[in-house]
């Protein structure tokens, strides 16, 4: 055990030093969540952290406590979790007696498909519930074994932990009655009973989980708009995907090309047609061996709630991911080395696995070095990856970019508005480089081109006002950057200044009572917010942001009315639709108060 969280350790040691990347800044403690007060909000305001998964950002909350952000401690937090879910799953296999246990717990722990897992911070979530779901298994099989009543309390308790840690661990329980099928060949009352609780529990936290990534992290739209045929389709294709790179882990990508979905075309049904053949196949063979069916369900099991049947942002870009089979992973390793310890000593066997396997992990562990590099490596296998175009240019945008960090960044920007012309983000990023390329004329233009997508888009506004050598807007962009970077209080006074500087202009008024609501001074920002609708009386956004404010002080029928007036502005907005239709639900009318 000891040499395999070494090996792993080794296999890992270019992560060690990696950087922030993607969207680790989004799931690092912020500053407004950093006194000890805010552990209360980590776990009882949903939309507090960019997920509600209250252990890992109490993990995280921790983490900053003990070395801020400093991403060494994180990294080897991630390695070493890792390595504690792989003795675990060794320890699970030891105990049913399946063959090649050792073996199994090294291809677990060194495969580069876990590479994405492991190496990136934001995926603390995949390995502290990989942690905690294998300590369930463990100890519920333990309980199995002896119906002691200490056991079941326990198993039950670290799945309460994995679950409010990630919500495909909600998976366990099904995957404890297929364990407890391949041992037996049949399923109990007695069996199904005791994970009636764990079913329970899981179907709240996946509830949970649908409705926060709706609601706050944005999975809805035209992107999302699959029929159920289309999702089948999905499924199946996405199942054979992970498959092929367990077996064949070459051309890893963190993002990979979103595939066209199309019930028109004969090729895509092979995969539903080969995945029932799988399927009827292990079926039938049940009688010389049930082991081949366990896998393929438990497999399939595991994977369920990232094959597209229920929507996640990372659908916007691809239908797939390497994080995605984390704990899925575990249906192909295990009888792939169950068949190798037949046919080969398996302490060899873990040997030359250990070194293939860490080689692979050790090269790809090199791309998530830094943001850069991984939007680079991305690039090569993935050219039509918009987002890693637009993410890259935003990196070379930062500070004071030489002209060539600057003309590249607008190669990438041009590639990015090509793929996808109604992408606000890229558009905005482009005028920036514009204004840094001397194009002003060329840069207001493309700031009116993100208006015309996403109208009131401030961060557009301020800039095109600060294009105007306009003293506020020169404030407001400062308060956004202080903003931005969570420096609330900085941000609030570039805001009373702007506000000082051009007490008519609405958006400062607005940007100074969100900077107010996101500190908690809920009177001071309605204060702000009325003053901003007393100079544009028909601002979509303000109307919204007062309302969010007082429905969360308890007062809806007053928050209805802003709402209703957002959505008349604004017809086919369906967040404020849900919001609205919310605070009507919990004031004491079910109509608009006059």
């Amino acid at each position: 055990m000891a040499a395999l969280v070494a090996a792993t350790c080794l296999a890992y040691q270019p992560a060690w030093t990696g950087g922030i990347l993607w969207d680790d800044d989004g799931h690092l403690t912020r500053p407004e969540l950093a006194p000890a007060g805010s552990l209360l909000r980590i776990w009882f305001e949903p939309g507090a952290t960019q997920q509600y998964y209250p252990v890992v950002h109490t993990a995280f909350w921790i983490f900053n406590r003990l070395w801020g952000h400093d991403t060494l401690g994180y990294h080897l937090v991630n390695i070493a979790l890792h390595a504690a879910s792989a003795c675990l799953l060794w320890r699970i296999l030891v105990r049913l007696a399946v063959p090649g246990a050792l073996l199994a717990a090294v291809i677990f722990a060194l495969h580069p498909v876990h590479v994405e897992s492991v190496a990136w911070i934001t995926e603390l979530k995949n390995v502290l519930s990989g942690v905690f779901y294998f300590a369930a298994a463990l100890v519920y099989l333990g309980f199995d074994r002896t119906r002691r009543p200490p056991a079941y309390a326990g198993a039950l308790a670290l799945f309460l932990l994995a679950g409010l840690s990630k919500t495909v661990t909600v998976t366990l329980p099904v995957a404890l009655l297929v364990v407890i099928w391949w041992q037996r060949g049949r399923i109990t009352r007695r069996d199904v009973l005791p994970l009636v609780p764990f079913f329970a529990l899981g179907l709240a936290a996946g509830l949970m989980t649908i409705w926060v990534e709706r609601t706050f992290i944005g999975a809805q739209g035209a992107e999302f708009g699959l029929s159920l045929v289309e999702r089948v389709l999905l499924a199946a294709r996405a199942a054979w995907f992970y498959l092929a790179t367990l077996l064949w882990p070459a051309n890893l990508v963190f993002i990979y090309p979103r595939w066209t979905i199309d019930a028109g075309s004969a090729g895509q049904w092979l995969f539903v047609g080969a995945a029932l053949a799988a399927v009827a196949a292990a079926w039938l063979a049940r009688g010389r061996s049930r082991a081949p069916l366990a896998a393929i369900l438990f497999f399939l099991a595991t994977l369920f709630p990232a094959l597209g049947f229920f929507d996640v942002y990372p659908f916007r870009f691809s239908y797939v991911a390497d994080h995605f089979q984390y704990l899925a992973s575990v249906g192909v390793i295990v009888p792939a080395a169950a068949g190798v310890a037949r046919v080969a000593p398996e302490r060899i066997a873990a040997a030359t696995f250990a070194v293939v396997l860490g080689l692979l992990t050790w090269r790809q562990a090199h791309v998530y070095a830094d943001a850069a590099t991984l939007y680079r490596a991305t690039l090569e296998r993935n050219p039509a990856a918009w987002i890693a175009h637009n993410n890259l240019a935003a990196l070379l945008l930062e500070g004071e970019p030489s002209p060539d960090r600057v003309d590249e960044a607008l190669r990438h920007l041009d590639a990015a508005i090509a793929l996808k012309d109604d992408y606000a983000e890229a558009r905005y990023n482009r005028g920036t480089a514009l204004e840094r390329a001397g194009r002003p004329a060329d840069a207001a233009a493309e700031y009116h081109r993100v208006l015309e997508i996403d109208p009131g888009q401030p961060r557009a506004l301020a800039r095109l006002a600060a294009l105007r050598h306009d003293r506020a807007s020169a404030l407001l962009e400062q308060g956004l950057a202080h903003e931005e970077a969570g420096r609330l209080g900085e941000a609030e006074q570039a805001y009373r200044a702007a506000t000082a500087a051009d007490d008519g202009r609405a958006v400062a008024h607005r940007f100074l009572g969100r900077a107010l609501h996101r500190q908690g001074r809920r009177d001071e920002a309605a204060a702000a917010y009325r003053r901003a609708l007393a100079l544009d009386p028909r601002s979509f956004e303000v109307h919204n942001d007062l309302g969010v404010l007082l429905a969360e002080a308890g007062r809806f029928a007053e928050a209805a009315r802003h709402f209703h007036t957002a959505l008349e502005i604004r017809p086919g907005d369906e967040d404020v639709r849900r919001n609205l239709q919310q605070a009507l639900s919990l004031s004491s009318t079910s109509r608009i108060p006059e």
